[in-house]
């Protein structure tokens, strides 16, 4: 499975593509398409297997689709937590890319 098997948006694939990511982590696979459908979802993996992208890919897909429906009032749309500062500088980072 690739990135562009999981219909996401242009931009995301772009960024993916940039960045040098073509198929996703086991978790990403499993993750991305229940996201995707506006489920919740609670995701286990170990380190470095690419939870931040699993979850988001999809948040990001889903600001891209709102940006590019139209206009109106802006509203709070992901709001993203980390227990550590050190562990919000890094996926803030992460995020970045992906835009």
């Amino acid at each position: 499975m690739t990135f562009k098997d999981l219909a996401l948006e242009a931009p995301i694939l772009k960024a993916l593509e940039k960045q040098g990511y073509t198929n996703p982590t086991p978790i990403q696979e499993q993750a991305i398409p229940i996201l995707l459908n506006g489920q919740d979802l609670l995701g286990v993996a170990q380190t470095g297997t690419g939870k931040t992208a699993a979850f988001g890919i999809p948040i990001l897909n889903h600001l891209s689709k709102d940006a590019s429906a139209g206009k109106g009032k802006r509203k709070i749309k992901a709001l993203s937590g980390y227990p550590y500062p050190r562990t919000c500088h890094t996926n803030r980072r992460k995020f970045h890319c992906l835009q």
